[in-house]
């Protein structure tokens, strides 16, 4: 019953061309757009300054593919992605009750097969949208080869294969969690407005919260309190544990909050949607 309700939602998603656009395309493609054209204004502006000071413009280091896999894994769950994910989740979680449409589906199948449907989709969605932004990592490094006229490399090693992977999976679970928040907003106002303002605003005062009043609270980084209450710190917390930067030391007990605060901002919005939504009167939905 859940695989013919992760077939029935996936085909209204995919009809809906409009949402997969903005949700899975339009961050990559702004990022690899935006990529050939500072390449193009940087090279020009480059050249304009060799030639003012009568030095030539030598082909600089090699362009290394690899990094591109690095950048896309460091920065698949940035700002923008969630953001545009976000119209994508609205959709899939709210957009029944705004077609009043759940009244003809839910005796279909059992209520919680349909909200994890939902939920599974989604995370096709988001692996879709990480897919992309891969993509156009790629093309950012290549056009950097070409404008620049560097030639190109490929260098990863089993190291950085596994900081991939994990940073990757990472990044892909921010995704998620962020959308539960949409998930929960949706089953408790029955309104894709409010499914698609919620999450942003929400993560807004967090972010704010997290660089204003937790200093002032006395709170660290590293505390149950930070970690439990600002899922976007660990993430970042759980990211330098898995990719150490110099300078920058996460310990496994600070890590484990992180990984603690995230799955609960992940599970916790699941499990009272689907509570919620199970005692829900849909005769007019």
């Amino acid at each position: 019953m859940l695989v013919d309700a992760i077939r029935a939602e996936g085909f209204r998603l995919t009809r809906n061309r409009t949402l997969m656009f903005f949700s899975v395309l339009c961050t990559p493609l702004l990022f690899a757009i935006g990529g050939v054209f500072y390449h193009l204004m940087s090279k020009a502006k480059g050249d304009e300054l060799a030639a003012k000071m009568g030095l030539s413009s030598a082909t600089g280091a090699p362009v290394n593919l690899g990094d591109a896999l690095t950048f896309a894994a460091q920065n698949g769950a940035n700002g923008l992605v969630l953001i545009f994910m976000l119209i994508g989740a609205a959709t899939l979680y709210a957009g029944d009750y705004r077609w009043e449409t759940w009244r003809l589906i839910s005796a279909r199948n059992s209520r919680i097969q349909l909200i994890l449907g939902k939920v599974g989709v989604f995370k096709l969605l988001a692996l879709a949208a990480m897919l992309a932004f891969l993509v156009a990592s790629f093309i950012y490094s290549l056009s950097q080869s070409i404008v620049f006229e560097r030639p190109l490399t490929f260098s990863f090693s089993g190291e950085q294969l596994g900081q991939f992977a994990l940073l990757w999976l990472l990044a892909w679970v921010r995704i998620i969690q962020f959308a539960m928040i949409a998930l929960l907003t949706a089953v408790f106002t029955r309104s894709l407005l409010a499914a698609l303002f919620v999450p942003w605003a929400l993560g807004f005062a967090q972010s704010l919260f997290g660089q204003l009043a937790a200093p002032l609270l006395g709170w660290e980084p590293g505390d149950w309190a930070s970690q439990l209450l600002l899922p976007g710190l660990a993430f970042d917390t759980l990211k330098a544990f898995v990719a150490p930067e110099p300078g920058a030391v996460v310990t496994a007990e600070v890590a484990w909050r992180a990984l603690l605060g995230l799955s609960l901002w992940t599970l916790a919005p699941l499990a009272g949607a689907l509570v919620w939504f199970k005692r829900q009167d849909l005769s007019k939905e």
